[in-house]
């Protein structure tokens, strides 16, 4: 078991024997479920925020659903697709027993606008201790997984787990749903750099945003090297695996906020602090993690990668 190779203080056995490996076997059964997937279609539902359904979506849902309820530790779980915090159990009545107990909240498949020309999309997952993410600091998000469904299948799991020390790795999850360690040690490069690369999500808003145009043309002119595919997971993924990239999705006047604290800020804010970048919010330039969740559909923007570039485009953005 890949997972052996994780270590976790004591006291987390459900954590690194049940809810983990579950969450992996789900982004096979997810992994799968896609292959045979061969018409993506609007399923003739809304979520609650209004956002059309497609039936990847709720496949995808559904397979995290059933493996949540499997798991005795898990207590609550919300989803981008029913944002509302609630048993994992159908019938639960009681609180789960036992010393550990734990929250997840997941985006099931990021990149529904880019599925149907079949790029690579993801999972986004946030594991938090106890049994609410609600008004809680984010301190209390404990681990996060990203799946990659793209040629591969693979997943990063990030953990910051109260007395052990950050960790970051890759793994690789074969077609039968076995896992193997890619990487053990995830981590974003020093300078110098001998590629830079970014990635510009709602470019649009440069059209609005002079300071964000300023921006564009200085990484052209810089030689900057675009990796953008319009999926938060797999753009995120590019600048882990090559060790430097920063990801920007800024918000303007005429542009609102789309990325949703706790489905998919949060759990990337974790991964990367794990792999040593930073992910700080453009309208402030406040740390992702410095402050508490207040609501299911709370939103932001998001600045994320190697801590030298984010310092960049933060002070770009707000005019430092």
């Amino acid at each position: 078991m890949a997972l052996k190779e994780i270590s976790l203080p004591d006291g987390r056995t459900e954590l690194s024997n049940s809810l983990l490996p579950g969450l992996l076997d789900c982004i096979a059964e997810i992994a799968k479920s896609l292959r045979h997937s061969q018409h993506v279609s609007l399923a003739g539902t809304t979520n609650t925020f209004g956002d059309g359904q497609l039936n990847v979506d709720i496949a995808a849902e559904n397979i995290l659903r059933a493996a949540l309820a499997k798991c005795p530790s898990v207590q609550t779980a919300s989803s981008e697709e029913e944002p509302i915090e609630r048993p994992a159990r159908d019938g639960q009545v009681e609180d789960v027993s036992g010393p550990e107990k734990y929250t997840v909240a997941f985006d099931p498949l990021d990149g529904s606008s880019i599925i149907a020309p079949n790029w690579t999309v993801g999972t986004i997952i946030g594991i938090w201790d106890g049994s609410s993410a609600i008004n809680e600091q984010p301190s209390k998000q404990i681990a996060a997984v990203l799946g990659v469904y793209g040629p591969r299948t693979t997943a990063i799991v990030a953990l910051k787990v109260p007395g052990g020390k950050p960790q970051c790795l890759e793994i690789g999850i074969g077609e039968s749903g076995d896992h193997e360690v890619i990487r053990s040690n995830v981590q974003l490069a020093d300078p110098p750099f001998k590629t830079r690369y970014f990635a510009p999500a709602n470019l649009r808003a440069a059209a609005e945003s002079e300071a964000y145009m300023r921006l564009i043309t200085q990484f052209v002119e810089k030689k900057y090297t675009l990796r953008y595919s319009g999926g938060l997971v797999p753009d995120v993924v590019h600048a882990l695996v090559k060790g430097h990239g920063v990801y920007l999705s800024p918000v303007t006047g005429a542009s609102e906020a789309k990325l949703r604290r706790l489905y998919e800020l949060l759990p990337i804010a974790l991964v990367v602090e794990c792999a040593g970048g930073r992910a700080v919010d453009p309208a402030n330039g406040e740390d992702i993690l410095s402050r508490p969740l207040e609501n299911c559909d709370e939103r932001g923007g998001l600045i994320c990668g190697t801590a030298e570039e984010v310092e960049i485009v933060t002070n770009a953005l707000l005019g430092q």
